[in-house]
């Protein structure tokens, strides 16, 4: 169908990166099939710009976009900080006597020596992301279809009272329907930030905005852990230290929840410029033609994402690069206290990983401002690292203090830039409002695969190998392999990065491809100005 093709790895268009896409007359006709022309299903951008292009002011622009980033980003930093910060407590939270409070391991006397089963911990870390995988597509849709800020801030607040009731729970019955729900209302989040980025950013600002607030994971690593080391610090009060982080938590979430109210849906709307500003705002994006919003769901752009190869290659990469994550998040302070440091000392030497991932996202997005064509080789770079810091974790000699491993666990935290690179690649490479949001929720159900499956019986074993694409049950590593390190948890990672690679490079041959195929095909200014807040697809 008639829209854009991906242009950031085509050297003459990614420079010049305010041309029109190239058109293809044989897919005009399929899209003007397809869509109803009609006024409610075209982008919203129409009804302050029109079918033809205006001349804009450069210092308006950058005015504009100043705007945008200083409402925009800042916020959304904390706000994904606070998805992850809500996520890593449980590490820490057990550590702090959450295990045996809820009585979440049972001990087995009929054995000799007496064995320990943890596998309720298992499920409570497990059943977060099953209720992240049912909210993912109806949150997606959801967002695209109603008022974003009720919706997402609604969602917000619910989420900070759930988290705030973990203080409340007296069980593991309790605990386990506190995650689950915990994860279905969490799952607006990502979705609803990396399409509110795609709304208000040209192709080219995309990758380092979506940088920006996915970076939160590492600051709120850091910020979570020196936290969690001052609630370690209290040894009275009535209530258990892991209940104080959770009350924490969800009362700064419901804070973040009242900016979510007021968050505008597209620049359409966008209060906090002036009209003037809008126009410009919304002008701006019509060369990329990726669109705005627009809130009619469209049975065929779902279809068309299903068929795009891009959609399989981008959830693979996903998958496997964010596994992982269930070796550093929520149990990173379990894995370094097995070196011979303390609870506090664990939660301290949270700090490097949480320090590398952060300014390793940011890095990674601010390049390709200036670079062009280099997102994938970052990304590629980047997954080196994290194979080397596997093996400096499972070869070297796991003594007291061991200086290695821990070396080697922190840099595994080059992860971050590989997982924001791969959201900003498969956001910024789709167009169409629905097939939008089909993309984004595909990329998190990817997420929510790779860490699910890690984070399964984590507790019971502190190590095996998720198989890909089978939540349920993954090979578990026999708990006699602790003298061995795990060897299964550290080969599957080093083989889910190969596989990162692999599909990395097959990305970039889809996409030059198509580079070339639209490079090849004459230009019609005026028509491309006129199809761009028709919201079609990329095809």
């Amino acid at each position: 169908m008639e829209g854009p093709a991906d242009n950031n790895l085509q050297p003459h268009n990614h420079e010049k990166a305010h041309e029109p896409r190239t058109a293809d007359a044989s897919a005009t006709t399929t899209t003007t099939n397809n869509v109803d022309t009609t006024s409610n299903t075209k982008d919203e951008a129409v009804t302050i710009v029109g079918d033809h292009a205006k001349a804009i002011d450069p210092a308006v622009e950058r005015r504009v976009l100043r705007k945008i980033d200083a409402f925009l980003l800042p916020a959304m930093v904390v706000g994904y900080g606070l998805v992850y910060y809500d996520k890593a407590i449980l590490g820490s939270a057990v550590l702090f006597g959450m295990t045996g409070d809820l009585h979440l391991s049972v001990v087995d006397n009929s054995t000799s020596p007496p064995t320990t089963s943890t596998q309720r911990l298992s499920w409570a870390t497990s059943l977060f992301y099953f209720g992240m995988l049912a909210g993912l597509y109806p949150m997606s849709f959801a967002l695209q279809r109603f008022n974003l800020g009720r919706v997402l801030g609604g969602l917000v607040v619910v989420w900070g009272v759930i988290c705030m009731l973990t203080a409340a729970v007296q069980d593991w019955q309790g605990l386990f329907a506190q995650r689950f729900f915990l994860g279905f209302v969490e799952s607006v989040i990502p979705t609803g930030f990396s399409c509110l980025i795609t709304s208000y950013y040209t192709q080219r600002e995309q990758t380092f905005r979506q940088a920006w607030w996915f970076s939160g994971t590492g600051l709120f690593t850091i910020i979570g852990s020196a936290l969690n080391y001052g609630f370690g610090q209290i040894t009275g009060g009535d209530l258990r230290r892991w209940q104080y982080i959770y009350l924490l938590a969800g009362a700064l979430t419901v804070l973040f929840g009242g900016w979510c109210f007021a968050v505008p849906a597209s620049p359409v709307n966008a209060w906090f410029l002036t009209p003037e500003e809008r126009i410009v705002a919304v002008e701006r994006l019509r060369q990329g033609q990726t669109g705005v919003r627009c809130q009619t769901i469209k049975g065929y752009q779902i279809k068309e994402a299903l068929m795009d190869v891009k959609t399989y290659l981008i959830f693979i990469m996903m998958m496997c690069a964010y596994t992982v994550n269930g070796a550093v998040s929520g149990f990173g302070p379990l894995i370094v206290s097995t070196f011979g440091w303390n609870t506090l000392q664990s939660i301290l030497l949270q700090f490097p990983i949480g320090g590398i991932s952060w300014l390793g996202i940011l890095a990674a997005g601010f390049v390709p401002l200036y670079v062009p064509n280099v997102r994938i080789i970052i990304l590629i770079t980047c997954c080196l690292p994290v194979i080397a810091g596997c093996a400096m974790v499972w070869q070297p000699t796991w003594s007291y203090h061991a200086a290695a491993p821990v070396v080697g666990y922190s840099i595994i935290g080059f992860f971050g830039p590989v997982v924001s690179l791969v959201i900003a690649l498969g956001m910024s490479n789709v167009a169409g409002a629905t097939k939008k949001s089909f993309m984004s929720a595909a990329i998190f159900v990817a997420y929510c695969v790779g860490i699910a499956a890690l984070h399964r019986h984590r507790f019971q074993t502190y190590a095996y190998l998720p198989l890909p694409g089978n939540i349920i049950g993954p090979q578990l590593i026999k708990i006699q392999t602790r003298r061995e390190h795990y060897p299964e948890l550290w080969t599957g990672l080093i083989i889910f990065y190969c596989i990162t690679i692999a599909a990395s490079v097959a990305l970039y041959f889809v996409l030059w491809r198509e580079n070339k195929r639209r490079g090849s095909l004459p230009v019609d200014q005026e028509e491309a100005d006129r199809l761009a807040f028709q919201d079609l697809t990329d095809k």
